[in-house]
């Protein structure tokens, strides 16, 4: 392990500047927050009383839009209510 001293003051000065560019990064990701709710594999199965499989198909075939992180795909709100509406039935 090595050790690197460094100026009480240049510490200071080093610590300010992350401090100011820590500021700078919050104030630009605060114009990226929302609200969105997401959803995952299993509370959309569960909401559209579907298989893990027909949800996959719906990935698939574009029917549902989905984000991944990893290995793990969420759905917008938005996009399941989209889908339910599609998929409703109209008599008449």
């Amino acid at each position: 392990m090595e050790i690197i001293a460094i100026e009480k003051r240049s510490f200071e000065q080093m610590k300010l500047q992350f401090e100011a560019f820590t500021r700078q990064v919050k104030e630009l990701c605060k114009d990226n927050e929302t609200d969105e709710k997401w959803l995952g594999n299993e509370e959309v199965c569960r909401l559209l009383q579907i298989s893990k499989r027909t949800l996959q198909y719906y990935r698939d075939t574009g029917k549902l839009p989905f984000s991944q992180i990893n290995y793990k795909c969420y759905y917008k709100v938005p996009d399941v209510e989209k889908l339910i509406n599609e998929s409703t039935i109209k008599n008449g």
